[in-house]
C-alpha cells in the first residue's frame, strides 16, 4: 500500500494522480514547484523501479515539464531526484524564471518557504485543470 513520506506530506499540497506518481504542489509560492512521487512501496533509488516504472516515471515527468514550461511561462526547468531529506523516491520538477527569488542559484535552503494562500492554491488548480485532461486524477487535500 503506498504510504506518502510524513516530510512530504507536511510540506505540499496533493493535486493528484497519473497512472504511476502522485503529484504534490511544495507549498512554497516563491516558485512553482511540483513533486512526482511514484506509488511504489518501499522505492528510495529510480532503479529501484522496474522498467515500466522508470518508463512511465520519465513520461509522466517530462509530460508535467512541458505543460509547466508553457503554463508557467518558465525560463528554465530544474528537474531532479535527490533524496538526501526524504529517502522516498520523488521528482522535482521547479519552474525556474530569471526573477524568481534564488535565481540563478538552486532553490533548496535559498529563501524560506512562503505559505500558497487558499486561492493561489485554486487559481493553480484550475489552470492545471485545463491542461491536465488525460490520464489525470484530481484529488482533494
Amino acid at each position: 500500500m503506498f504510504v506518502l513520506d510524513s516530510q512530504l506530506q507536511q510540506d505540499t499540497l496533493t493535486i493528484g494522480d497519473f497512472p504511476l506518481c502522485r503529484l504534490l504542489l511544495s507549498n512554497d509560492a516563491n516558485y512553482p514547484w511540483f513533486i512526482l512521487v511514484p506509488r511504489r512501496d518501499d522505492i528510495s533509488e529510480l532503479f529501484q523501479l522496474d522498467v515500466a516504472d522508470q518508463q512511465q516515471l520519465w513520461q509522466e515527468t517530462t509530460a508535467l515539464a512541458e505543460l509547466l514550461k508553457d503554463l508557467f511561462d518558465a525560463d528554465k526547468l530544474n528537474v531532479a531526484t535527490l533524496g538526501n531529506v526524504v529517502s522516498q523516491l520523488h521528482m522535482h520538477v521547479i519552474v525556474r524564471k530569471r526573477d524568481d527569488a534564488a535565481w540563478p542559484s538552486p532553490v533548496w535552503g535559498k529563501h524560506p518557504a512562503k505559505p500558497y494562500s487558499a486561492e493561489q492554491v485554486a487559481a493553480i488548480r484550475e489552470r492545471l485543470r485545463r491542461v491536465l485532461t488525460e490520464h489525470f486524477t484530481f484529488l482533494e487535500g
